[in-house]
């Protein structure tokens, strides 16, 4: 590989990253946003808090709700990850029997050839 290829499947794989952390960022900014959106709601209706207890009562709720976020978001990258090495050990088994299967093939036409050369000049 020549260093130019190199140097574009790093930068290729560089701006992937960057598109993706962004991405990542965008999607936790709008959780936050929306457990923000939420903890103000489920105040709204408690009419007794004062300023400081609502305030309280909806860091909490935005505190638990992005707690249950990130717990939820780890077991889904640790299901991503057990999968992702399943396929692989499954591709990895495929492609072992596929690799196997040609060379049994060649092999088996081989010999068919090899016998007919044989036969043909008997």
């Amino acid at each position: 590989m020549t260093d130019a290829v190199r140097r574009g499947a790093d930068d290729a794989a560089l701006a992937a990253e960057t598109v993706n952390q962004v991405e990542g960022y965008l999607l936790w900014q709008a959780r936050v946003a929306e457990a923000e959106q939420r903890a103000r709601a489920f105040t709204e209706p408690l009419h007794w808090l004062t300023g400081a207890q609502r305030e309280e009562v909806e860091r909490h709720y935005v505190r638990e709700c992005l707690s249950r976020a990130r717990a939820d978001l780890q077991r889904v990258a640790d299901r991503s990850r057990s999968l992702r090495a399943e396929y692989e050990q499954r591709y990895r088994q495929l492609r072992a029997r596929c690799l196997a299967l040609l060379i049994t093939t060649v092999t088996l036409v081989s010999a068919l050839a090899a016998v007919t050369v044989i036969l043909a000049r008997w």
